[in-house]
């Protein structure tokens, strides 16, 4: 079993930084695809970010250029990297780890990730 617990989030100006964190317990997460979700108020969640075993990565449009999703294996932790933050990054978002696809990252789907965090809130203000 795979706990995920995300950490960083807060209330910045439009046009700053915050780093996530979601530290894993239980088993090594970082061994499998580990991806960063979020959901804005009255809207769907949505896929952010993602990152494989071997370390590649992929992104959403909406966060390219902004955004940087790396891994710390001897941590067993995930982060988040936000620069250039706008307003619509007003979200609430989740780590999550898909243990079924050998490391792999082949859905973007929340549903489809085993393993979620609670969330940790990011608030941009204009």
């Amino acid at each position: 079993q795979v706990q995920l617990v995300e950490s960083g989030g807060g209330s910045v100006q439009a046009g700053g930084s915050l780093r996530l964190s979601c530290a894993a317990s239980g088993y090594t997460a970082t061994r499998y695809c580990m991806a960063w979700f979020r959901q804005a108020p009255g809207k769907e969640r949505e896929w952010v970010a993602s990152i494989n075993l071997p370390g590649s990565t992929r992104y959403a449009d909406s966060v390219k250029g902004r955004f940087t999703i790396s891994k710390d294996n001897a941590k067993n932790t995930l982060y988040l990297q936000m620069n250039a933050l706008k307003p619509e990054d007003t979200a609430i978002y989740y780590c999550a780890a898909d243990s079924r696809s050998g490391g792999a990252c082949v859905t973007t789907r929340y549903e489809n990730f085993v393993y979620r965090g609670q969330g940790t809130q990011v608030t941009v203000s204009s």
